[in-house]
């Protein structure tokens, strides 16, 4: 009887420790949103985002910046 409630108890928490795991690698892959400093919205995946944000902040630092009277 106590290897019957034994095994039991081990299906239980591999049922639970899988659903965890289900549930954390689901979380990663729903689009999400960032806001970015300039007020705009990224939406997407994470690597999406992280994609846009480089080639956003590529293009504000290869930007011409207005040059101040004393240079």
């Amino acid at each position: 009887m106590r290897i019957v409630f034994g095994a039991l108890a081990l299906l239980i928490v591999l049922a639970i420790v899988s659903w965890q795991a289900k549930t954390q690698v689901e979380s990663v892959a729903k689009p999400i949103a960032v806001p970015m400093p300039d007020g705009t919205t990224l939406s997407g995946s994470p690597k999406q985002i992280e994609q846009q944000y480089k080639k956003a902040l590529e293009d504000a630092l290869n930007t011409a910046r207005p040059r101040s009277p004393d240079e």
